[in-house]
């Protein structure tokens, strides 16, 4: 099949970039100069009503006739505290506040829009936002122990302004880019010991010489935003917030491989992603930074948006590529690979929305600069979205080397409760869980691989004392299994022999002698699978394996679960000496009529009945508490 080239929209440029650039300052400046809210409006955000809080700040700056603009920005990576709200006054604090309610609207407008009380009692904490294109340094203790470079820009500005990009340094590295050979910049990518952040931690500048060496035209720039592992949410929030610095990076890569084409596969549930991906790619063709005679050079690069269907297995390189070209998303074997035969059989450079935003800072900044963070074989910093039994979920960026346990307790927050931990899914669901133990490990591609995990494209769940690893290590398994493309044998059938063998265990009618079998199908599995799906989708079941041996026994040899979450293997009891007579709660909240009254009018659960949906527990009063799981289900009393 011949070549589809992207399609050509462009606009011819009328100004340099130095008028460019006047325009941006003019517009950020007058922005600077009066007080302005920022109300962050991804994905996070407008779950928890950022909508809504928007609209009433505009009214009530409308109401109260203030010079006051309301700009709604991307995600600062607080989605524990959304809606977020930062109002910035010239020459005073600029706070930043949570949870903000439309309630809440009025008191800050009045109170700090209008007068000087910074409404403290509403507030996360100050932060100081910069005015140039280094990132801001919050007062706001989170941010303390982070290093953000990929997300300098998110949640500072508005997506749907080029503006706000240019103003903090944006395009300056694509300038810089268009009059440097092609070799010099592969040189300094190389230098910066900059890896793939899709998970395979591939040197960028080894694969982009690579690919600049390949004879074959025309080449192809393929940037892969198709995220799907549970819990992730990295390049959804990137393209949202920032998605002008994706853009940038992928025109640097266009000039450096001498090609035009450029596509970004994005996929359909991203819908917020791919509607601010394309005003930003209209309006840096309205600028002359993309499309035909780049700002009026010899250079013309365009980018495609092509929307995947959301099947996880789009995520390796040539099932992307297949999908692309409106095949079916399967891998295939390799060599060839993708830099050498890729997208319609020609040369293609295949990078992440992570990795093309690292590019434009390390030619702005320098190779040198970028290498100095992070350890010898993992330079730079790491961006996770922390989920799970963590007290402050959502986005953050450290320095690569950090260790889990710092990530974790200082940036996340800890887990909530007081509760222990117990262990860490890391790198999506054919990562690893990583006990309590091994949270001295450093964050960094190599160390990760060496506990049996890996970096993967940044998920990161964290498990406390009340979730199963077996059933943890099942759900994950679950995920890929269904996810398989089905094109290897021993990844089609061998993922659900593995899920077979887990549903037994975590249901009770497993044997020891599941142990060893699951552990020799794991590998199996790892050495006759195509794709990096199958290559990794028993490392949940190897991990809990290892690292938590003992809760599998207990499944095996007492059918008991530690953790009192698989259902076939817990019951629900009703204390008597706790149970208040005159109360119905649990009767009342019954899906099958399972809890009756006796003589004396104490609760009684019929076992036969029960499927243990917990509702009972959730809603006995926490003054009786009388309400328990028990496992195995013998442990209880012979009447209940």
């Amino acid at each position: 099949m011949p070549a589809r080239p992207p399609t050509r929209t462009s606009i011819s440029p009328q100004m340099t970039f130095d008028q460019i650039k006047d325009q941006a300052t003019s517009e950020w400046e007058a922005l600077q100069q009066k007080p302005h809210i920022l109300v962050g409006t991804a994905t996070c955000g407008r779950a928890a009503g950022a909508l809504d809080v928007l609209s009433t700040f505009e009214a009530e700056i409308r109401r109260q006739n203030i010079d006051a603009p309301v700009v709604p920005v991307g995600c600062m990576g607080l989605c524990y505290a959304e809606p977020l709200v930062v109002i910035i006054k010239p020459d005073n604090f600029s706070v930043c506040y949570g949870n903000t309610t439309s309630e809440s609207v009025r008191r800050l407008v009045e109170g700090y829009v209008v007068g000087d009380d910074p409404c403290f009692e509403l507030a996360l904490g100050t932060l100081e936002v910069a005015d140039e294109n280094a990132p801001s340094i919050p007062e706001l203790p989170r941010f303390e122990h982070e290093l953000r470079h990929i997300l300098r820009h998110c949640g500072y500005i508005n997506p749907e302004s080029i503006n706000h990009y240019i103003r903090r340094g944006g395009y300056s590295s694509l300038i810089k880019a268009l009059g440097t050979p092609q070799q010099e910049i592969i040189a300094e990518i190389k230098a910066s010991g900059l890896r793939g952040r899709g998970g395979a931690g591939f040197p960028t500048g080894t694969k982009w010489g690579l690919c600049h060496n390949a004879s074959g035209q025309p080449k192809y720039i393929v940037c892969n935003a198709d995220e799907g592992d549970p819990g992730a949410f990295m390049d959804r929030a990137i393209l949202e917030s920032d998605p002008h610095s994706v853009i940038e990076g992928m025109i640097i890569a266009g000039y450096t491989m001498g090609t035009p084409h450029g596509y970004i596969y994005v996929r359909d549930e991203y819908p917020l992603a791919v509607k601010r991906f394309k005003i930003a790619l209209q309006q840096a063709r309205t600028k002359g930074l993309l499309g035909n005679n780049l700002l009026g050079s010899d250079f013309s690069f365009h980018i495609e948006v092509a929307e995947g269907a959301g099947a996880f297995v789009c995520g390796e390189a040539s099932a992307l590529m297949y999908s692309i070209e409106g095949k079916r998303g399967m891998p295939r074997v390799r060599p060839p690979h993708s830099v050498e035969s890729g997208l319609w059989g020609k040369p293609t450079l295949l990078n992440n929305v992570k990795t093309f935003a690292s590019v434009p800072m390390i030619l702005d900044r320098g190779a040198e600069w970028y290498a100095s963070i992070g350890t010898e074989g993992s330079k730079g910093t790491a961006v996770f979205a922390l989920a799970g039994k963590v007290a402050h979920t959502g986005l953050v960026e450290v320095p690569m080397g950090t260790t889990l346990r710092d990530l974790i307790f200082q940036v996340g927050g800890g887990v909530p409760k007081n509760k222990k931990i117990k262990g860490v899914q890391i790198g999506g669901p054919s990562g690893g869980c990583l006990p309590e133990s091994l949270l001295d490990t450093p964050v960094d591609f190599d160390s990760l691989t060496k506990v049996g995990s890996l970096m993967g494209s940044g998920g990161m769940i964290v498990l406390d004392e009340d979730n199963c690893m077996v059933d943890a290590a099942r759900y994950f398994l679950d995920f890929v299994q269904k996810e398989s493309c089905g094109k290897c044998t021993m990844c089609r059938l061998g993922t659900k022999q593995l899920l077979d063998i887990l549903v037994d265990i975590t249901t009770g009618k497993g044997k020891i002698e599941d142990m060893d079998l699951l552990v020799e199908l794991a590998e199996d599995i790892k050495e006759g699978s195509l794709c990096g799906l199958g290559h990794s989708a028993p490392n949940p079941v190897l991990t809990t394996v290892r690292y938590f041996r003992d809760e599998y026994e207990a499944h095996i040899l007492e059918k008991r679960c530690p953790a009192l979450v698989c259902k076939e293997l817990i019951a629900y009891y009703i204390v008597p000496e706790k149970c208040d007579r005159g109360c119905e709660h649990c009767v009342l909240t019954c899906p099958t009529e399972a809890i009756k009254s006796d003589e004396k009018r104490i609760k009684i659960i019929d076992q036969t009945k029960c499927v243990k949906c917990g509702n009972c527990q959730m809603v006995c009063p926490p003054e009786y508490d009388a309400v328990i799981r028990v496992s195995p289900p013998s442990a209880i009393p012979q009447k209940n």
